[in-house]
């Protein structure tokens, strides 16, 4: 049996019908193993040891009362077998000061996924790591190049390099004014760079979340953008159908397999648009409900396989 802490967003207010670290968690709970959970502020790192004010937990798939919480203590994390850092991003300081944290038990308490690779791999920027994968795509704050990256491909997304979620993600054509509005808006509320993507019109037929556990292809289903939405995000209206890989799919799954599971980053979920990889997204990877719901595999089996052979339980 192992000791499972999970550090993630307040767990009351997750919905349990597609939270993918409430899966994780009963999975664990399933297969014996004890949960700890706490929030990210509740990290301390104090005298060369990382300690986490956390609280015991079980779960149940029962909406409106999925969880109950014992008393909170003070709790050494190398003391536990499993961190899960599942907190959700903005990928800020704050989530980085987070990974150097969790970085000082890692390995001996197994960090999933591994802190130091979370915080090397921000997921818009480590995608440029395997050439010829990627759209033509643009990093920078020069108002100069982005309008010479518009002019040579006319029709482009612009977003904030560090966004999640959709947030911030806009489609620009050719003949739209609102460019130098739109850059003036980001470097109000960014200091970073922004990435800027050649538009890739395949996306109207989906933008298909691929799951990677430990480098190999999990499960993958399609998202396909709302009328009038360039984004195909299920918040914000997108809805998830089945899919199968296609053979440029499975050759992107191969490519970058190996690597990630090099780095430790056991669960990931990487973004493809027709034959482009978009995102590798490591920090709190989603997708298991809906790969589940279409028939596809149970992804939290396989992760939890995955890391009990680390644990070599």
């Amino acid at each position: 049996m192992l000791t499972v802490a999970i550090q993630m967003d307040p767990i009351e207010k997750i919905d349990i019908g597609g939270d993918s670290t409430f899966a994780l968690a009963l999975e664990a709970q399933a297969r014996g193993h004890s949960l700890i959970y706490y929030g990210p502020r509740e990290l301390s790192f104090r005298d060369g040891k990382v300690t986490a004010l956390a609280r015991p937990l079980s779960v149940r798939a029962v909406k409106g009362d999925h969880f109950t919480l014992g008393a909170p203590a003070v709790t050494d994390l190398s003391t536990t077998d499993v961190v899960l850092m599942r907190q959700d991003p903005p990928f800020d300081m704050a989530y980085i000061t987070a990974t150097h944290i969790l970085e000082r038990i890692h390995p001996k308490t197994l960090v999933v996924n591994d802190p130091a690779s979370v915080r090397n791999a921000p997921e818009k920027i480590f995608v440029t790591q395997f050439e010829g994968l990627m759209p033509p795509t643009l990093i920078t704050s020069d108002r100069g190049e982005i309008a010479s990256f518009r002019a040579e491909h006319k029709d482009i997304i612009v977003k904030p390099l560090y966004g999640n979620g959709g947030a911030g993600v806009f489609r620009i054509r050719q003949d739209d004014e609102n460019l130098g509005s739109l850059l003036e808006m980001f470097t109000q509320f960014y200091r970073e760079p922004v990435i800027v993507q050649r538009y890739v019109p395949e996306v109207r037929k989906g933008d298909k979340r691929i799951i990677l556990v430990d480098g190999e292809f999990a499960g993958a289903i399609n998202r396909v953008p709302a009328a009038g939405e360039a984004r195909s995000n299920m918040h914000v209206g997108g809805r998830a159908e089945a899919t199968t890989l296609t053979t440029r799919e499975e050759e992107i799954c191969a490519t970058i397999g190996p690597e990630l599971k090099r780095l430790g980053l056991i669960f990931t979920g990487i973004d493809v648009i027709g034959d482009y990889l978009t995102e590798i997204n490591v920090t709190s990877p989603t997708g298991i409900h809906e790969v589940k719901r279409f028939g596809g595999p149970d992804i939290a089996k396989l992760i939890w396989d995955a890391i009990e052979r680390r644990k070599k339980v």
